[in-house]
């Protein structure tokens, strides 16, 4: 696959304007974990334990987010310790593991956060991913998400799940709701 790209300009006014103007809306984020939050491998040790591989730019991105006051949650399929440890690590309480039914829950965590569809976004790759990536505000995919829901999506990464895709998502919406500056600052001397 080569070099990946670098990451967006962080200037929304450098951002494709239906980018722009559905970050801008977005009060909570939802992420897949398999495929967005990880490169979507499955390790297992041969007693059968499972591994998973968090990109440590992803989780600096997703507490900005958090900081800036924006929600996040994770709403995924399956149910591993390491997703429950790394979100704990990260401060997320919105984590919602073997879900058979994403979009229901979306729906739920919307209503109980007093959030309109047009508010949420959600981050996936695969088909079971379709259902809540047709019916939120802004419905984004990673670079290498499976072809058969890049059509119903708003957005795609240049960068590929596992590898920094999450970071860009969380400085897209950043900077179109104009809170990337004050969350970059609190890092500078």
């Amino acid at each position: 696959h080569g070099i990946l790209h670098s990451f967006p300009t962080r200037r929304s006014s450098d951002l494709p304007d239906h980018v722009r103007d559905r970050a801008a809306r977005v009060r909570l984020v939802c992420f897949d974990v398999d495929g967005v939050m990880t490169d979507g491998g499955l390790y297992y040790s041969d007693v059968g334990h499972e591994a998973k591989r968090f990109h440590v730019l992803d989780g600096l991105g997703l507490k900005m987010l958090l900081e800036s006051g924006v929600h996040v949650a994770v709403i995924t399929a399956r149910d591993t310790p390491a997703v429950a440890q790394r979100m704990r690590d990260l401060g997320i309480r919105h984590v919602f593991a073997g879900v058979p039914d994403k979009r229901a829950r979306m729906l739920a965590l919307a209503a109980e956060l007093g959030l309109g569809i047009e508010d949420v976004a959600h981050v996936g790759d695969d088909l079971p991913d379709l259902g809540i990536l047709s019916t939120v505000g802004f419905a984004i995919t990673v670079a290498n998400a499976h072809p058969s829901i890049v059509g119903v999506t708003h957005w795609q990464t240049r960068r590929h799940g596992g590898d920094g895709a999450v970071r860009e998502v969380c400085d897209v919406i950043l900077a179109a709701r104009g809170l990337l500056d004050a969350a970059v600052a609190r890092f500078r001397p």
